[in-house]
């Protein structure tokens, strides 16, 4: 059976539930689908100060608050994994134009979505990676750092997120080098300089990892390739001779896809599949919002996916109040005519 909406959420991360807090606050029947907890990248950040109004707030407790005030405006919460959105190939009734497909089989149908799926991060695709996958390798420092207590952790990357976390999990590693390919970091200056201050931190530069390795108990050691070529340029699947690095955990942090293979129609996006979208959140599809991680746009912070959710929330609520004045519209001239 097809459970009918005003406006679908797909994805609970910042963006999902700002949008499903304003569509509960504009009075629509309104749905925020999400496979897990929800709080997206929220989950995976210990702690959080540039968020405006919080000096410092945890990760997990800010997606507790989130959740709660939109429940607070009456939007439905279900956990549920989403397998595919898709226009209704039976368009007759607008208030049906689009459809969301869930692995229970539960079909939810409304005339707008608002897709807030956030993206999966990238692997490095080294030998051992897979192997080790929970048995040393991770993606998410607030998850697993605990399990390193006084042990030599490495984190790759460059940018917010990679710095942020080797920050982290110096609260447990004896020593955390971060591993990153070039020779000046992507991340924020600020979150540089928290970092690099850190006397636990050790950064690797111009280097990156060619395999993981270990035993039954876990991972042991990195393999590790300069990425500087003798002319000075650089190759970023490595040159020169390989050198060992004793560590017992590797944090991968180097970027993220977005989440947009749910949609089962083709939109408008840049060139690394980001969606692109007008001043509205809308994408080329009438009645589709897209909305924080998925969308193409300078940062990615908790600011503007907030930001995100609020527009696409309130430009699907006129959108439906115009659809609903059309229909109106047209069964008077058939009454009247």
């Amino acid at each position: 059976m097809t459970k009918r909406y005003d406006t679908i959420v797909v994805g609970g991360g910042p963006a999902g539930l700002t949008a499903a807090l304003y569509a509960g606050r504009s009075k629509l029947s309104a749905v925020l689908i999400e496979r897990g907890m929800p709080g997206g990248q929220l989950l995976n950040t210990k702690d959080i100060e540039d968020y405006t109004g919080f000096e410092h707030v945890e990760g997990l407790e800010l997606a507790e608050l989130m959740t709660r005030h939109a429940q607070k405006f009456g939007a439905e919460f279900v956990t549920d994994t989403v397998t595919a959105i898709r226009r209704n190939p039976d368009s007759s009734d607008p208030f049906e134009r689009w459809l969301v497909e869930c692995d229970s089989g539960d079909v939810y149908a409304a005339p707008t979505v608002i897709l807030t799926a956030g993206g999966t991060a990238y692997k490095l695709g080294v030998p051992g990676e897979e192997a080790f996958a929970g048995r040393g390798v991770s993606y998410c420092a607030i998850c697993d750092g605990a399990f390193f207590q006084n042990e030599v952790i490495a984190v790759v990357g460059g940018g917010d997120a990679a710095v942020e976390e080797a920050d982290f999990l110096t609260r447990y590693g004896s020593k955390v080098y971060l591993i990153h390919r070039r020779d000046e970091l992507r991340a924020q200056k600020v979150i540089q300089e928290r970092a690099l201050r850190n006397p636990k931190i050790e950064v690797i530069w111009d280097t990156v990892v060619k395999a993981i390795e270990g035993d039954a108990k876990g991972v042991k050691r990195l393999i590790l390739q300069g990425t500087r070529r003798p002319d000075g340029e650089y190759d970023f699947e490595g040159v020169g001779p390989t050198r060992e690095l004793e560590v017992t955990g590797v944090f991968v942090f180097v970027g993220f896809a977005p989440n947009v293979d749910l949609l089962k129609e083709h939109a408008e996006h840049d060139a690394r599949g980001y969606l692109t979208t007008d001043t509205r959140m809308e994408t080329s599809l009438g009645g589709f919002f897209a909305a924080g991680d998925v969308r193409s746009q300078l940062v990615r912070q908790i600011t503007t996916a907030v930001g995100d959710g609020t527009t696409a929330a309130m430009a699907a609520e006129k959108e439906i109040a115009e659809l609903r004045e059309r229909v109106s519209g047209l069964a008077g001239e058939r009454v009247g005519g």
